[in-house]
């Protein structure tokens, strides 16, 4: 019989000013925390970290993050926990901080607070991290046991990040649920191993109509540094929906398609994960046929926050039909969540889908 399976993580709190209550809200779960954040990030978040845990009993220990989701630097940061016996992991910053949190907390048996610094993505609330090799090609995704226990995202953090982030956010949202539905139709499995729940693709349809409903302005507010309603409605919709949506929804192509991009060289790598997710979805709409009106309005969605809808937008204008094909044998291998849409795609027909974006977003233009 078919399973249908739900999970989240235990609490999330969202809003201005809220990283002031990451040391009371860690005293509530532990007392010895490892601190992950890079450079950046921790100049721009320290002092209000430093000075959240100023009335707890808590000292914390900090490592700087490296940059790269590898095994190699979830290794390290490992390490360093071990030595510092610690029982709490805090990442402080983007995707791959983050995902590199959860791995040291399921290596080390922790619980995990995710602080994430944008909106850039939906990993912060997901039992499961990307992995990459240490020179930025994926590798694979790590499957944990639980989800994190706090995903705590302050929002006057969020909107003074670069805008492109806050725009990519949303690219990655809207392929929420473009997949989910194509899971759902084939019978797919989650990535919690089950089927979509309703509430799944309830939260997912939410996701994508809070997204064309407020995207445009919540950029237009981002852009100014200001936290509006539809700029929070964003943020939630990016990490809390987003990150629910696909995780208990499933992934399909769009995400395959992104994973098979990381096989090419040169300045498509320059791109975020939200940039490649994007183009991923409108080639995952084209292989589902999907009538011109659809294909316009997620196009004009793009064009409007400034992603990527054309092979010049990807740094792709040059690359040859063999290269694309690289990128559909990588975006179909089986390990991959391809087959949720379809496993008769050939990488010829993902290479052609590619090529066929490229066309219908140039007219639009």
């Amino acid at each position: 019989m078919a399973q249908y399976v739900f999970q989240s993580p235990g609490r999330y709190i969202q809003g201005t000013g809220t990283l002031k209550r990451l040391g009371e809200e860690t005293e509530k779960l532990a007392h010895n925390p490892l601190v992950i954040s890079d450079e950046m990030v921790w100049s721009i978040t320290g002092e209000t970290v430093t000075d959240s845990f100023e009335n707890t009993d808590i000292d914390f220990v900090y490592e700087e993050f490296n940059g790269e989701a590898s095994e190699n630097e979830i290794d390290r940061l490992t390490t360093s926990g071990q030595d510092n016996d610690v029982d709490i992991i805090i990442g402080v910053g983007g995707g791959k901080t983050l995902d590199t949190a959860k791995a040291i907390a399921d290596n080390l048996k922790t619980r995990a607070i995710i602080v994430p610094t944008t909106a850039s993505t939906d990993a912060p609330t997901s039992s499961l991290s990307v992995i990459y090799s240490d020179e930025g090609e994926f590798t694979g995704y790590r499957f944990y046991n639980r989800n994190p226990d706090l995903i705590l995202i302050d929002s006057g953090i969020v909107v003074n990040a670069p805008l492109k982030l806050f725009a990519a956010g949303m690219s990655d949202a809207m392929a929420t649920l473009v997949e989910a539905r194509a899971t759902l139709k084939r019978k797919g499995e989650n990535m919690v191993d089950g089927q979509p729940t309703l509430a799944s693709v309830a939260i997912a349809e939410k996701c994508e109509e809070t997204l064309f409903n407020h995207g445009e302005a919540a950029y237009k507010a981002a852009a100014k540094g200001f936290v509006t309603p539809q700029v929070d409605s964003v943020i939630e919709a990016n990490t809390l929906l987003s990150g629910l949506g696909f995780e208990n929804g499933g992934l399909a192509a769009a995400h395959a398609i992104h994973n098979g991009f990381t096989s090419l060289s040169g300045d498509i790598h320059h791109l975020s994960h939200g940039e490649k997710v994007a183009y991923g979805t409108l080639v995952q709409l084209v292989l589902e046929n999907s009538a011109d009106d659809t294909m316009h309005k997620y196009i004009d969605f793009y064009q409007k926050i400034g992603m990527p809808t054309t092979l010049k937008d990807m740094h792709l204008e040059d690359t040859s039909y063999e290269d694309l094909v690289k990128v559909g044998e990588l975006a179909t291998d089986p390990g991959d969540t391809f087959s949720n849409l379809d496993d008769k795609i050939t990488p010829e027909g993902v290479a052609t889908a590619i090529l066929a974006v490229n066309e219908i977003s140039q007219e639009t233009k």
